[in-house]
Protein backbone atom coordinates (compact mmCIF):
# COMPACT_ATOMS: atom_id res chain seq x y z
CA UNK A 1 0.00 0.00 0.00
CA UNK A 2 2.79 2.91 0.67
CA UNK A 3 4.38 1.76 -3.24
CA UNK A 4 1.41 2.89 -4.52
CA UNK A 5 2.11 6.75 -3.22
CA UNK A 6 4.57 6.41 -5.80
CA UNK A 7 2.32 5.81 -8.63
CA UNK A 8 1.93 8.14 -11.12
CA UNK A 9 -0.82 7.74 -13.77
CA UNK A 10 -1.05 9.54 -17.08
CA UNK A 11 -3.01 12.68 -16.94
CA UNK A 12 -4.98 12.02 -19.58
CA UNK A 13 -6.90 8.78 -18.28
CA UNK A 14 -9.12 7.91 -14.82
CA UNK A 15 -6.67 4.98 -14.35
CA UNK A 16 -4.57 2.25 -15.83
CA UNK A 17 -5.50 -1.62 -16.23
CA UNK A 18 -2.08 -1.89 -14.16
CA UNK A 19 -3.16 0.16 -11.55
CA UNK A 20 -6.49 -1.13 -11.19
CA UNK A 21 -5.24 -4.42 -11.01
CA UNK A 22 -2.33 -3.69 -8.24
CA UNK A 23 -5.47 -1.95 -6.04
CA UNK A 24 -7.50 -5.11 -6.49
CA UNK A 25 -4.87 -7.48 -5.28
CA UNK A 26 -4.10 -5.82 -2.36
CA UNK A 27 -8.12 -5.57 -2.07
CA UNK A 28 -8.08 -9.50 -2.12
CA UNK A 29 -5.42 -10.27 -0.14
CA UNK A 30 -6.78 -7.92 2.86
CA UNK A 31 -9.80 -9.54 2.09
CA UNK A 32 -10.87 -5.80 2.70
CA UNK A 33 -11.94 -2.78 0.53
CA UNK A 34 -9.24 -0.66 -0.76
CA UNK A 35 -9.73 3.34 -2.30
CA UNK A 36 -7.27 5.34 -3.72
CA UNK A 37 -7.45 9.24 -4.23
CA UNK A 38 -5.41 10.75 -7.08
CA UNK A 39 -5.34 14.19 -8.08
CA UNK A 40 -5.56 15.72 -11.85
CA UNK A 41 -1.59 15.39 -11.87
CA UNK A 42 -1.83 11.55 -11.69
CA UNK A 43 -0.39 11.67 -8.15
CA UNK A 44 -1.82 9.43 -5.23
CA UNK A 45 -2.48 11.21 -2.39
CA UNK A 46 -4.11 8.77 0.02
CA UNK A 47 -5.06 5.33 -0.03
CA UNK A 48 -6.89 3.98 2.66
CA UNK A 49 -8.50 -0.02 3.49
CA UNK A 50 -12.69 0.10 3.63
CA UNK A 51 -14.97 2.28 1.31
CA UNK A 52 -15.43 6.10 -0.06
CA UNK A 53 -17.32 6.64 3.29
CA UNK A 54 -15.28 5.13 5.40
CA UNK A 55 -11.90 6.78 3.68
CA UNK A 56 -13.64 10.24 2.77
CA UNK A 57 -11.14 12.88 2.33
CA UNK A 58 -11.81 15.63 5.25
CA UNK A 59 -13.55 18.83 3.98
CA UNK A 60 -10.90 20.90 5.79
CA UNK A 61 -8.21 18.71 3.93
CA UNK A 62 -9.83 19.15 0.31
CA UNK A 63 -9.23 21.95 -2.40
CA UNK A 64 -11.25 25.21 -2.55
CA UNK A 65 -14.08 24.77 -4.80
CA UNK A 66 -16.99 26.27 -5.70
CA UNK A 67 -20.73 25.24 -6.59
CA UNK A 68 -19.56 25.29 -10.02
CA UNK A 69 -16.55 23.33 -10.31
CA UNK A 70 -15.94 19.75 -9.13
CA UNK A 71 -12.60 19.06 -6.36
CA UNK A 72 -9.99 17.65 -8.62
CA UNK A 73 -9.60 14.04 -7.09
CA UNK A 74 -11.02 10.90 -8.17
CA UNK A 75 -11.76 7.36 -6.24
CA UNK A 76 -10.64 4.17 -7.43
CA UNK A 77 -12.44 2.11 -5.07
CA UNK A 78 -12.42 -1.91 -4.47
CA UNK A 79 -15.41 -3.49 -4.03
CA UNK A 80 -15.75 -7.30 -2.37
CA UNK A 81 -19.60 -8.15 -4.13
CA UNK A 82 -20.45 -7.56 -8.00
CA UNK A 83 -22.48 -5.08 -7.49
CA UNK A 84 -22.98 -1.11 -8.35
CA UNK A 85 -21.74 1.18 -5.87
CA UNK A 86 -24.45 1.63 -2.54
CA UNK A 87 -26.23 4.80 -1.42
CA UNK A 88 -23.46 5.62 1.02
CA UNK A 89 -20.38 5.25 -1.50
CA UNK A 90 -22.04 7.92 -3.86
CA UNK A 91 -22.85 10.00 -1.04
CA UNK A 92 -19.18 10.60 -0.21
CA UNK A 93 -18.39 10.97 -3.49
CA UNK A 94 -21.18 13.74 -3.79
CA UNK A 95 -19.61 15.20 0.02
CA UNK A 96 -16.14 15.68 -1.28
CA UNK A 97 -17.65 16.60 -4.90
CA UNK A 98 -15.22 14.18 -6.29
CA UNK A 99 -14.25 14.08 -10.16
CA UNK A 100 -15.38 10.62 -10.23
CA UNK A 101 -15.43 7.64 -8.65
CA UNK A 102 -14.22 4.24 -10.12
CA UNK A 103 -15.81 0.79 -8.61
CA UNK A 104 -13.74 -1.93 -9.36
CA UNK A 105 -15.43 -5.34 -8.28
CA UNK A 106 -13.32 -8.25 -7.88
CA UNK A 107 -14.03 -11.45 -9.68
CA UNK A 108 -13.47 -13.85 -6.31
CA UNK A 109 -10.88 -16.00 -7.85
CA UNK A 110 -8.34 -14.81 -5.27
CA UNK A 111 -5.32 -13.99 -6.56
CA UNK A 112 -2.30 -15.22 -8.22
CA UNK A 113 1.55 -15.19 -8.00
CA UNK A 114 2.76 -13.71 -11.40
CA UNK A 115 6.46 -13.08 -10.86
CA UNK A 116 6.58 -13.13 -7.48
CA UNK A 117 4.15 -10.66 -7.14
CA UNK A 118 0.33 -10.55 -6.09
CA UNK A 119 -2.73 -9.68 -8.99
CA UNK A 120 -5.90 -9.40 -8.41
CA UNK A 121 -8.22 -10.05 -10.94
CA UNK A 122 -10.74 -7.41 -11.62
CA UNK A 123 -13.87 -8.09 -12.88
CA UNK A 124 -16.81 -5.23 -13.96
CA UNK A 125 -16.17 -2.18 -13.63
CA UNK A 126 -18.45 1.17 -12.91
CA UNK A 127 -17.96 5.02 -13.29
CA UNK A 128 -20.31 7.33 -11.12
CA UNK A 129 -19.83 11.05 -11.39
CA UNK A 130 -21.93 13.84 -9.96
CA UNK A 131 -24.52 15.81 -12.53
CA UNK A 132 -25.54 19.16 -12.68
CA UNK A 133 -29.29 18.73 -11.88
CA UNK A 134 -31.67 21.00 -10.02
CA UNK A 135 -35.17 19.50 -8.53
CA UNK A 136 -38.62 20.67 -10.32
CA UNK A 137 -39.71 22.95 -7.25
CA UNK A 138 -36.36 24.51 -7.78
CA UNK A 139 -34.37 22.85 -4.88
CA UNK A 140 -31.52 20.89 -5.63
CA UNK A 141 -30.75 17.61 -4.33
CA UNK A 142 -28.14 14.89 -4.95
CA UNK A 143 -27.66 13.66 -8.41
CA UNK A 144 -25.35 11.43 -10.27
CA UNK A 145 -25.03 8.76 -12.74
CA UNK A 146 -23.83 5.13 -12.47
CA UNK A 147 -22.81 3.74 -16.19
CA UNK A 148 -23.75 0.27 -17.04
CA UNK A 149 -20.86 -2.58 -16.18
CA UNK A 150 -17.53 -2.26 -18.27
CA UNK A 151 -14.34 -3.34 -18.61
CA UNK A 152 -10.75 -2.47 -17.17
CA UNK A 153 -9.42 -1.87 -20.78
CA UNK A 154 -13.00 0.65 -21.62
CA UNK A 155 -12.53 2.73 -18.66
CA UNK A 156 -8.83 3.48 -19.55
CA UNK A 157 -9.24 4.21 -23.09
CA UNK A 158 -11.55 7.32 -21.72
CA UNK A 159 -10.45 10.80 -22.51
CA UNK A 160 -10.48 11.80 -18.86
CA UNK A 161 -9.04 15.17 -19.04
CA UNK A 162 -11.53 16.35 -21.68
CA UNK A 163 -14.49 14.39 -20.00
CA UNK A 164 -14.27 16.12 -16.84
CA UNK A 165 -13.81 19.44 -18.26
CA UNK A 166 -17.07 19.08 -20.02
CA UNK A 167 -18.40 18.19 -17.05
CA UNK A 168 -17.11 21.25 -14.76
CA UNK A 169 -18.53 23.24 -18.38
CA UNK A 170 -22.24 22.21 -17.15
CA UNK A 171 -21.95 22.88 -13.50
CA UNK A 172 -20.69 26.47 -14.81
CA UNK A 173 -23.72 26.73 -16.66
CA UNK A 174 -25.96 25.38 -13.92
CA UNK A 175 -24.70 27.81 -11.64
CA UNK A 176 -25.17 30.58 -13.96
CA UNK A 177 -28.17 29.85 -14.57
CA UNK A 178 -29.24 30.32 -10.61
CA UNK A 179 -28.37 33.89 -11.05
CA UNK A 180 -26.28 33.92 -8.02
CA UNK A 181 -26.15 37.17 -6.36
CA UNK A 182 -22.66 37.23 -4.92
CA UNK A 183 -23.06 39.93 -2.40
CA UNK A 184 -25.50 37.62 -0.31
CA UNK A 185 -24.55 34.34 1.89
CA UNK A 186 -26.10 30.69 0.45
CA UNK A 187 -27.45 29.60 3.31
CA UNK A 188 -28.57 26.09 4.64
CA UNK A 189 -30.85 26.67 7.66
CA UNK A 190 -30.80 23.69 10.48
CA UNK A 191 -33.35 23.23 12.99
CA UNK A 192 -33.03 20.73 16.06
CA UNK A 193 -36.44 19.19 17.71
CA UNK A 194 -36.24 18.46 21.26
CA UNK A 195 -38.84 17.20 23.85
CA UNK A 196 -38.69 20.76 25.36
CA UNK A 197 -40.55 22.18 22.75
CA UNK A 198 -43.54 21.29 20.97
CA UNK A 199 -44.08 21.37 17.09
CA UNK A 200 -45.45 24.37 16.79
CA UNK A 201 -42.77 26.18 19.06
CA UNK A 202 -39.91 24.42 16.91
CA UNK A 203 -41.41 25.44 13.53
CA UNK A 204 -42.04 29.18 15.01
CA UNK A 205 -38.58 29.20 16.03
CA UNK A 206 -37.21 27.80 12.41
CA UNK A 207 -39.58 30.06 10.60
CA UNK A 208 -37.89 33.12 12.90
CA UNK A 209 -34.40 31.84 12.27
CA UNK A 210 -35.53 32.27 8.64
CA UNK A 211 -36.69 36.00 9.23
CA UNK A 212 -33.02 36.90 10.64
CA UNK A 213 -30.69 34.94 7.96
CA UNK A 214 -33.18 37.26 5.49
CA UNK A 215 -32.37 40.22 7.65
CA UNK A 216 -29.03 39.87 7.40
CA UNK A 217 -28.95 39.70 3.98
CA UNK A 218 -28.90 36.07 3.52
CA UNK A 219 -30.77 33.54 1.09
CA UNK A 220 -31.92 30.20 2.50
CA UNK A 221 -31.45 27.60 -0.08
CA UNK A 222 -32.95 24.59 2.33
CA UNK A 223 -34.24 23.90 5.52
CA UNK A 224 -33.05 20.37 7.43
CA UNK A 225 -34.81 18.92 10.25
CA UNK A 226 -33.62 16.74 12.81
CA UNK A 227 -35.59 15.33 15.55
CA UNK A 228 -34.05 13.93 18.94
CA UNK A 229 -34.87 13.82 22.78
CA UNK A 230 -31.46 15.72 23.40
CA UNK A 231 -28.68 17.98 21.45
CA UNK A 232 -25.46 15.86 20.46
CA UNK A 233 -22.76 16.96 22.81
CA UNK A 234 -20.39 16.29 19.80
CA UNK A 235 -22.35 18.15 17.01
CA UNK A 236 -25.84 18.93 18.19
CA UNK A 237 -27.81 16.72 15.50
CA UNK A 238 -25.71 12.89 15.66
CA UNK A 239 -23.41 11.84 13.04
CA UNK A 240 -25.52 10.48 10.46
CA UNK A 241 -27.54 14.29 10.14
CA UNK A 242 -24.39 15.57 10.08
CA UNK A 243 -23.41 13.84 6.58
CA UNK A 244 -26.58 14.65 5.14
CA UNK A 245 -26.36 18.44 6.12
CA UNK A 246 -22.90 18.00 4.57
CA UNK A 247 -24.30 16.43 1.37
CA UNK A 248 -27.19 18.88 1.28
CA UNK A 249 -24.73 22.06 1.75
CA UNK A 250 -22.16 20.47 -1.54
CA UNK A 251 -25.42 19.69 -3.44
CA UNK A 252 -27.59 23.44 -3.03
CA UNK A 253 -24.17 25.54 -3.20
CA UNK A 254 -24.75 26.68 0.24
CA UNK A 255 -21.80 29.11 1.34
CA UNK A 256 -22.79 28.56 5.00
CA UNK A 257 -25.06 26.84 7.52
CA UNK A 258 -26.44 27.97 10.12
CA UNK A 259 -28.50 26.35 13.64
CA UNK A 260 -31.50 27.35 15.38
CA UNK A 261 -29.81 27.72 18.20
CA UNK A 262 -26.45 28.52 20.34
CA UNK A 263 -23.39 26.21 19.64
CA UNK A 264 -20.23 25.42 21.68
CA UNK A 265 -17.05 26.34 20.77
CA UNK A 266 -16.52 22.67 19.96
CA UNK A 267 -19.28 22.02 18.54
CA UNK A 268 -19.02 24.69 15.95
CA UNK A 269 -15.39 23.50 15.56
CA UNK A 270 -16.61 19.65 14.87
CA UNK A 271 -19.43 20.68 12.56
CA UNK A 272 -17.01 23.24 10.35
CA UNK A 273 -14.78 20.09 10.05
CA UNK A 274 -17.16 17.67 9.12
CA UNK A 275 -19.07 20.06 6.83
CA UNK A 276 -16.32 21.59 5.39
CA UNK A 277 -18.89 24.89 5.24
CA UNK A 278 -18.14 27.85 7.70
CA UNK A 279 -21.35 26.85 10.29
CA UNK A 280 -22.50 30.06 12.39
CA UNK A 281 -25.55 29.98 14.96
CA UNK A 282 -28.49 32.09 15.67
CA UNK A 283 -26.39 34.26 17.88
CA UNK A 284 -23.94 34.91 15.53
CA UNK A 285 -26.63 35.74 13.31
CA UNK A 286 -28.24 38.13 15.42
CA UNK A 287 -24.96 39.91 16.20
CA UNK A 288 -24.58 40.74 12.54
CA UNK A 289 -27.93 41.98 12.46
CA UNK A 290 -27.04 44.14 15.48
CA UNK A 291 -23.37 45.04 13.52
CA UNK A 292 -25.04 46.45 10.41
CA UNK A 293 -27.77 48.49 12.33
CA UNK A 294 -25.73 50.13 14.73
CA UNK A 295 -25.51 53.45 13.77
CA UNK A 296 -24.73 55.57 17.09
CA UNK A 297 -21.48 55.39 18.56
CA UNK A 298 -22.68 53.91 21.82
CA UNK A 299 -24.31 51.56 19.80
CA UNK A 300 -21.53 50.67 18.01
CA UNK A 301 -19.22 49.93 21.38
CA UNK A 302 -22.20 47.53 22.53
CA UNK A 303 -21.87 45.66 19.54
CA UNK A 304 -18.11 45.23 19.26
CA UNK A 305 -18.68 44.26 23.23
CA UNK A 306 -20.74 41.52 22.44
CA UNK A 307 -18.62 40.37 19.24
CA UNK A 308 -15.74 40.19 21.27
CA UNK A 309 -17.20 38.10 24.16
CA UNK A 310 -18.92 35.80 21.80
CA UNK A 311 -15.71 35.03 20.14
CA UNK A 312 -13.26 34.60 22.63
CA UNK A 313 -14.09 31.36 24.09
CA UNK A 314 -13.69 30.40 19.99
CA UNK A 315 -10.71 31.38 19.36
CA UNK A 316 -8.81 28.41 18.00
CA UNK A 317 -4.65 27.71 17.54
CA UNK A 318 -2.85 25.94 15.57
CA UNK A 319 0.17 23.83 16.36
CA UNK A 320 1.61 24.24 20.24
CA UNK A 321 -0.96 26.19 21.32
CA UNK A 322 -1.03 27.60 24.83
CA UNK A 323 2.65 27.19 25.32
CA UNK A 324 4.64 29.03 27.94
CA UNK A 325 7.61 30.47 28.59
CA UNK A 326 9.18 30.68 32.36
CA UNK A 327 10.57 28.39 34.98
CA UNK A 328 9.95 25.65 36.89
CA UNK A 329 7.53 22.29 35.32
CA UNK A 330 4.86 23.10 33.27
CA UNK A 331 6.13 26.46 32.34
CA UNK A 332 8.72 25.87 29.77
CA UNK A 333 7.73 26.03 26.16
CA UNK A 334 8.57 27.51 22.85
CA UNK A 335 7.13 31.15 24.11
CA UNK A 336 4.00 33.10 23.44
CA UNK A 337 2.12 31.52 20.88
CA UNK A 338 -0.41 34.12 18.35
CA UNK A 339 -3.29 32.38 20.07
CA UNK A 340 -2.17 33.66 23.50
CA UNK A 341 -1.47 37.11 21.89
CA UNK A 342 -4.79 37.28 20.03
CA UNK A 343 -6.88 36.31 23.66
CA UNK A 344 -4.81 39.24 25.45
CA UNK A 345 -5.69 41.86 22.49
CA UNK A 346 -9.11 40.94 22.68
CA UNK A 347 -9.00 40.87 26.50
CA UNK A 348 -8.04 44.52 26.81
CA UNK A 349 -10.75 45.78 24.03
CA UNK A 350 -13.24 44.24 26.14
CA UNK A 351 -11.83 46.01 28.85
CA UNK A 352 -11.53 49.43 27.05
CA UNK A 353 -15.17 48.87 25.78
CA UNK A 354 -16.95 48.03 29.35
CA UNK A 355 -14.94 50.95 30.93
CA UNK A 356 -16.60 53.39 27.41
CA UNK A 357 -20.15 51.78 28.29
CA UNK A 358 -19.38 52.20 32.13
CA UNK A 359 -19.38 55.82 31.28
CA UNK A 360 -21.98 55.74 28.60
CA UNK A 361 -24.45 54.48 31.34
CA UNK A 362 -23.18 57.28 33.87
CA UNK A 363 -24.05 60.06 31.07
CA UNK A 364 -27.21 58.12 30.50
CA UNK A 365 -28.08 57.82 34.25
CA UNK A 366 -27.56 61.56 35.15
CA UNK A 367 -29.50 62.44 31.73
CA UNK A 368 -32.31 60.38 33.07
CA UNK A 369 -32.04 62.34 36.56
CA UNK A 370 -32.36 65.24 34.99
CA UNK A 371 -35.44 64.15 33.51
CA UNK A 372 -36.61 62.62 37.16
CA UNK A 373 -36.09 66.31 38.67
CA UNK A 374 -38.08 67.80 36.33
CA UNK A 375 -40.66 65.81 37.09
CA UNK A 376 -41.74 64.36 33.74
CA UNK A 377 -43.02 61.19 34.02
CA UNK A 378 -41.40 58.50 31.19
CA UNK A 379 -42.52 55.38 29.35
CA UNK A 380 -40.39 52.88 27.83
CA UNK A 381 -41.67 51.11 24.82
CA UNK A 382 -40.40 47.55 24.72
CA UNK A 383 -41.84 44.02 23.19
CA UNK A 384 -40.93 41.35 20.56
CA UNK A 385 -39.01 42.58 17.83
CA UNK A 386 -40.68 43.88 14.94
CA UNK A 387 -43.42 44.92 16.49
CA UNK A 388 -44.38 48.42 15.88
CA UNK A 389 -42.04 50.33 18.38
CA UNK A 390 -40.63 52.59 15.88
CA UNK A 391 -43.86 53.07 13.83
CA UNK A 392 -45.47 53.33 16.83
CA UNK A 393 -43.15 56.31 18.37
CA UNK A 394 -43.17 58.33 15.06
CA UNK A 395 -46.93 58.19 15.09
CA UNK A 396 -47.55 59.11 18.54
CA UNK A 397 -44.48 62.19 18.33
CA UNK A 398 -44.06 62.44 14.69
CA UNK A 399 -40.42 61.34 15.88
CA UNK A 400 -38.49 60.43 12.60
CA UNK A 401 -37.12 57.21 14.01
CA UNK A 402 -35.54 54.64 11.17
CA UNK A 403 -38.79 51.95 10.60
CA UNK A 404 -38.12 48.95 8.36
CA UNK A 405 -40.47 45.53 8.20
CA UNK A 406 -37.27 43.64 9.19
CA UNK A 407 -36.25 42.22 12.46
CA UNK A 408 -33.85 44.93 14.77
CA UNK A 409 -34.42 47.76 12.01
CA UNK A 410 -33.61 50.16 14.84
CA UNK A 411 -31.32 49.52 17.98
CA UNK A 412 -30.25 52.95 19.86
CA UNK A 413 -33.23 54.35 22.08
CA UNK A 414 -35.16 57.67 21.08
CA UNK A 415 -36.78 59.56 23.19
CA UNK A 416 -39.66 62.36 22.90
CA UNK A 417 -42.00 64.20 24.59
CA UNK A 418 -45.48 63.23 23.84
CA UNK A 419 -48.65 65.33 25.72
CA UNK A 420 -51.79 63.28 26.51
CA UNK A 421 -54.87 64.52 28.13
CA UNK A 422 -54.82 64.39 32.16
CA UNK A 423 -56.52 61.41 33.02
CA UNK A 424 -58.15 62.95 36.25
CA UNK A 425 -58.48 67.25 34.95
CA UNK A 426 -58.13 66.45 31.36
CA UNK A 427 -55.42 69.17 31.09
CA UNK A 428 -52.42 68.17 28.82
CA UNK A 429 -49.74 66.05 30.14
CA UNK A 430 -46.89 65.70 28.89
CA UNK A 431 -44.72 62.79 29.09
CA UNK A 432 -41.56 60.82 27.97
CA UNK A 433 -41.45 58.45 25.30
CA UNK A 434 -38.73 56.14 24.90
CA UNK A 435 -38.21 53.59 21.74
CA UNK A 436 -35.91 50.44 23.07
CA UNK A 437 -34.42 47.48 21.53
CA UNK A 438 -36.25 45.31 20.22
CA UNK A 439 -36.35 41.76 21.74
CA UNK A 440 -36.38 37.99 20.43
CA UNK A 441 -36.94 34.56 22.40
CA UNK A 442 -34.29 33.42 24.41
CA UNK A 443 -32.01 36.74 23.72
CA UNK A 444 -28.23 35.85 23.89
CA UNK A 445 -26.30 36.33 26.83
CA UNK A 446 -23.46 38.82 25.21
CA UNK A 447 -26.15 40.61 24.01
CA UNK A 448 -27.84 41.25 27.15
CA UNK A 449 -24.41 42.07 28.95
CA UNK A 450 -23.26 44.61 26.28
CA UNK A 451 -26.62 45.94 25.81
CA UNK A 452 -26.94 47.06 29.79
CA UNK A 453 -26.54 50.49 29.11
CA UNK A 454 -29.56 51.03 26.52
CA UNK A 455 -31.83 48.44 28.87
CA UNK A 456 -31.50 50.58 31.87
CA UNK A 457 -33.73 52.53 29.72
CA UNK A 458 -36.51 50.04 30.85
CA UNK A 459 -35.53 49.70 34.31
CA UNK A 460 -35.42 53.51 35.35
CA UNK A 461 -38.94 54.48 33.22
CA UNK A 462 -41.91 54.89 35.56
CA UNK A 463 -43.49 52.54 33.44
CA UNK A 464 -43.93 50.44 29.98
CA UNK A 465 -46.03 50.23 26.96
CA UNK A 466 -45.63 46.30 25.87
CA UNK A 467 -46.09 46.06 22.20
CA UNK A 468 -47.18 43.31 20.76
CA UNK A 469 -48.08 42.36 17.29
CA UNK A 470 -51.33 40.47 16.99
CA UNK A 471 -51.08 39.61 13.67
CA UNK A 472 -48.18 37.07 14.13
CA UNK A 473 -49.19 33.94 14.58
CA UNK A 474 -46.59 33.12 17.33
CA UNK A 475 -48.25 36.19 19.26
CA UNK A 476 -48.46 34.26 22.54
CA UNK A 477 -44.97 33.15 22.63
CA UNK A 478 -43.50 36.39 22.03
CA UNK A 479 -45.28 38.19 25.45
CA UNK A 480 -44.15 34.97 27.06
CA UNK A 481 -40.57 35.91 25.53
CA UNK A 482 -41.08 39.35 26.84
CA UNK A 483 -42.32 38.81 30.16
CA UNK A 484 -39.37 36.66 30.89
CA UNK A 485 -36.70 38.64 29.68
CA UNK A 486 -38.41 41.78 31.84
CA UNK A 487 -38.19 39.04 34.75
CA UNK A 488 -34.27 38.96 34.73
CA UNK A 489 -33.92 42.90 34.70
CA UNK A 490 -31.99 43.57 38.09
CA UNK A 491 -34.46 46.25 38.50
CA UNK A 492 -38.57 44.98 38.64
CA UNK A 493 -39.79 47.60 35.97
CA UNK A 494 -42.61 49.85 36.79
CA UNK A 495 -46.58 49.22 35.94
CA UNK A 496 -46.92 47.65 32.13
CA UNK A 497 -49.60 48.39 29.61
CA UNK A 498 -50.11 45.99 26.94
CA UNK A 499 -50.87 46.76 23.83
CA UNK A 500 -51.95 44.96 20.81
CA UNK A 501 -50.76 46.23 17.40
CA UNK A 502 -51.38 45.42 13.77
CA UNK A 503 -55.08 44.78 14.32
CA UNK A 504 -55.36 45.49 10.47
CA UNK A 505 -53.78 42.83 9.60
CA UNK A 506 -54.92 40.42 12.73
CA UNK A 507 -57.29 37.89 12.07
CA UNK A 508 -60.91 37.80 13.78
CA UNK A 509 -60.50 35.22 15.79
CA UNK A 510 -56.97 36.22 16.90
CA UNK A 511 -58.45 39.76 18.27
CA UNK A 512 -61.61 37.80 19.86
CA UNK A 513 -59.01 35.50 21.66
CA UNK A 514 -56.25 38.29 22.96
CA UNK A 515 -59.65 40.56 23.97
CA UNK A 516 -60.69 37.45 25.92
CA UNK A 517 -57.83 36.49 27.94
CA UNK A 518 -56.39 40.30 27.72
CA UNK A 519 -59.26 42.53 29.02
CA UNK A 520 -57.40 45.45 29.86
CA UNK A 521 -55.30 45.54 26.86
CA UNK A 522 -55.43 48.68 24.40
CA UNK A 523 -55.98 47.34 20.22
CA UNK A 524 -53.99 49.59 18.22
CA UNK A 525 -52.57 49.98 14.27
CA UNK A 526 -49.53 52.34 14.77
CA UNK A 527 -49.33 52.63 10.93
CA UNK A 528 -53.23 53.08 9.94
CA UNK A 529 -53.47 55.58 13.19
CA UNK A 530 -56.43 53.09 14.94
CA UNK A 531 -57.18 53.40 18.24
CA UNK A 532 -54.32 56.33 19.20
CA UNK A 533 -56.89 58.17 21.38
CA UNK A 534 -57.75 55.20 23.31
CA UNK A 535 -54.14 54.53 23.87
CA UNK A 536 -53.37 58.36 24.97
CA UNK A 537 -55.54 58.07 27.65
CA UNK A 538 -54.67 54.45 28.36
CA UNK A 539 -51.04 56.32 28.80
CA UNK A 540 -52.40 59.13 30.73
CA UNK A 541 -53.98 56.76 33.53
CA UNK A 542 -50.68 54.53 33.40
CA UNK A 543 -47.99 57.34 34.21
CA UNK A 544 -50.45 58.50 36.84
CA UNK A 545 -50.48 55.00 38.52
CA UNK A 546 -47.20 54.85 38.27
CA UNK A 547 -45.89 58.39 39.75
CA UNK A 548 -48.74 57.46 42.55
CA UNK A 549 -46.84 54.38 43.36
CA UNK A 550 -43.47 55.93 43.16
CA UNK A 551 -44.71 59.15 45.89
CA UNK A 552 -45.84 57.03 48.36
CA UNK A 553 -42.75 54.45 48.22
CA UNK A 554 -40.66 57.73 48.63
CA UNK A 555 -42.75 58.31 51.91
Amino acid sequence: MQRLYRERLPGDCLTTVEFAQRVAAISTELGEPVCTYINRRGQVIRVGVGGPRATQIPPVELPRYGAERLCGIRCIATKLQSEPPEQSSLTAMAVQRLDALVVVTLTGAGFQRRGGGATGYAGETYLAHLMPQTHPEGENYPCWNISSPMSLEALAQRDFLGWVEELEAEFQREYVAQNVDEGRDRVLAVGLHTDRATREEFEEGLAELVRLVDTAGGEVLQVVRQKRSRPDSQTVVGAGKVEEIALAAQTSGATLVVFDRSLSPAQSRNLEAQIGTRVVDRTEVILDIFAQRAQSSAGKLQVELAQLEYLLPRLVGRGQAMSRLGGGIGTRGPGETKLETERRSIQRRISRLQQEIDRLQDHRSRLRHQRQQQEVPSIAIVGYTNAGKSTTINTLTNADVYVEDKLFATLDPTTRRLTVPHAVTGKPLTLLLTDTVGFIQELPPPLVDAFRATLEEVTEADALLHLVDLSHPAWHAHIRSVTKILGQMPIAPGPVLLAFNKIDRASTEAIEKATEEYPLAVFISASQRLGLDTLRQKLSQLVLHATDNRMMTYE
